[in-house]
């Protein structure tokens, strides 16, 4: 069994942004960041909706067509798998990048609908033909928390592929632990890791390991 993934440290700062309740604080703007905040504001008003209050398979099922339209799981499992992604067919690809993806979704969720209280400061914002940078900094009770989104734009669209949580890169972190995994056992045994955690998950056991 491979040990944390820092997954839950990633999860918790990384929600913490998309749970701004206590509000924002624009001071560049430009369409990286109108993206990112765009799509932090209507998690938002999912999250803090009567309708949704007392119906959680449709409040998730909202916040789940938000985040799949924002952050484009192919580039992340792309990145994350590195070298071993072109060993991979166009099934593995796509049930790889399905299983990710639901993953970062069923945490991403679990997550958000317990914080409260936050607040987001967009800092900064740099851009490099399609490739763009969002610095921001969450302020909680307990300090504040560095958060940079690293975004690319596919079909005209502003995508986040990438976190920086405090200097450390988010797909960093997991190509690191897929490498070990795979390599201490293999590809097939890194799939089914992936799908025994969203299992996990769905039925409320969130351990801390993958």
């Amino acid at each position: 069994m491979i040990k944390n993934l820092k997954l839950k440290l990633f999860l918790v700062c990384i929600l913490g942004a998309v749970l701004t309740l206590g509000g924002v604080s624009t001071a560049v703007a430009g369409e990286p960041t109108d993206a990112v905040k765009t799509t932090i504001d209507k998690v938002i008003k999912i999250v803090t909706s009567e309708k949704y209050k007392n119906d959680k398979k449709s409040r998730r099922a909202q916040m789940k067509g938000l985040i799949e339209k924002r952050f484009s799981y192919e580039q992340m499992g792309m990145r994350s798998l590195a070298k071993e992604w072109d060993k991979r067919s166009d099934r593995e690809k796509s049930e790889f990048i399905r299983l990710f993806g639901k993953l970062l979704e069923n945490s991403y969720a679990s997550k958000i609908e317990s914080y409260s209280e936050e607040k987001i400061i967009y800092k900064a914002e740099k851009v490099k033909g399609n490739f763009a940078l969002v610095k921001t900094d969450i302020e909680r009770v307990d300090g504040t928390v560095s958060v940079d989104y690293k975004l690319l734009k596919l079909k005209g669209a502003w995508q986040v592929y990438d976190f920086i949580i405090e200097g450390v890169s988010m797909v960093r972190n997991y190509r690191s632990q897929f490498k070990k995994i795979i390599h201490k056992d293999s590809y097939q045994q890194l799939v089914k890791k992936l799908s025994d955690k969203i299992a996990d998950i769905e039925n409320g056991n969130d351990s801390e390991n993958l």
